[in-house]
């Protein structure tokens, strides 16, 4: 059985407007409610921090809810900038110390998931738990149309998504798609479809290009975080996997899971590359049990150090070979 709901009080329709800070000269946008333990949501690459709103209400009883829209992303400025993974969770410290936010346990979808993993290399004693949904960052392999739209050129055909014939054209096609496998983006093509139109705006358009060239290229994903994935022994992590999942294909859920020691995977049988869309309760159910069950992490620097100097498992180096990533250095 499910854990029943809790009973919301005082989430009024204006509990989740987007609120702002300037950091370094740029306004950032965020969402933030409850209280409690912080949850820090990381959206993914063309999305924004709306993506986790089925959610976000029903866990303000328990916890504080922050959900940031990315540098580039949504309400957040857009300049000519370092959008790298490594740049996002700087952000994301930033931000947080803005707020004065000391430890999160931080749940990332997509590029979300490999900026949360980043943020946990970068700042362990920030980091009390991962959750990685659908994430980025543990293997090669993502959507076609992702190579496709990293390759150079692409930068010409984006802005047609703007106007009114190809708008419309994309309307009636994701009807077909739909009905016909929508490119493997299944019951999520009408999202995708939604958010990328924006991407006919110059200052979105940079934005999103110069994050997916910094993750992205036509071979697939650069950024790899399976060479340190040993370093998140000791942080509670949990995987929420679609098996329909195109995008960022679910046999990565598994290489992740093994090349992560304790990691807790979920799989989300038919649901694709949003499960938290696709069954926004078992989502819940899932991860307030995992936050039940699981104590916050401790950073230990010497534990740190050991892990260091002792280097990558042998479990480690079997998962990239399973994936066709040199396990070389």
């Amino acid at each position: 059985m499910r854990p029943q709901e809790p009973a919301l009080t005082g989430i009024g329709p204006d509990t989740f407007d987007l609120r702002h800070r300037v950091i370094h000269g740029y306004r950032r946008a965020y969402r933030m409610a409850g209280s409690g333990p912080v949850l820090l949501f990381v959206h993914g690459i063309g999305d924004d921090s709306s993506t986790w709103l089925d959610v976000l209400a029903s866990l303000t009883g328990e916890y504080t809810v922050l959900a940031p829209d990315l540098l580039g992303h949504g309400g957040s400025d857009k300049p000519r900038a370092d959008y790298s993974v490594a740049a996002y969770a700087c952000g994301m410290r930033d931000l947080l110390a803005t707020l004065d936010i000391d430890r999160v346990t931080v749940v990332g979808h997509s590029l979300g998931g490999g900026v949360a993993m980043q943020f946990a290399y970068q700042f362990p004693e920030r980091c009390e738990r991962l959750v990685l949904v659908s994430s980025g960052g543990v293997g090669p392999g993502v959507h076609p149309l992702l190579r496709v739209a990293a390759a150079p050129g692409a930068d010409l055909m984006l802005p047609l998504l703007g106007t009114p014939p190809v708008r419309e054209g994309l309307r009636r096609l994701s009807s077909l798609l739909r009905a016909t496998g929508g490119l493997g983006l299944g019951e999520d093509i009408d999202y995708v479809v939604g958010k990328y139109v924006r991407l006919a705006e110059s200052p979105s358009r940079q934005a999103f290009l110069r994050t997916l060239r910094a993750v992205v290229d036509w071979r697939g994903q650069v950024v790899n975080m399976l060479d340190r994935c040993y370093l998140s022994e000791g942080i509670p992590t949990m995987l929420v996997w679609g098996t329909r999942d195109h995008v960022v294909p679910s046999a990565h859920a598994a290489i992740a899971h093994e090349s992560m020691p304790g990691s807790r995977l979920e799989i989300f049988d038919g649901a694709g590359h949003f499960p938290h869309h696709t069954s926004p309760q078992r989502f819940l159910a899932v991860l307030r049990d995992f936050l039940t069950h699981t104590q916050a992490a401790q950073h230990d620097v010497h534990r740190w150090r050991r892990l260091l100097r002792t280097g990558r498992g042998p479990r480690l180096a079997g998962a990239t070979e399973a994936l066709g990533v040199s396990s070389g250095t």
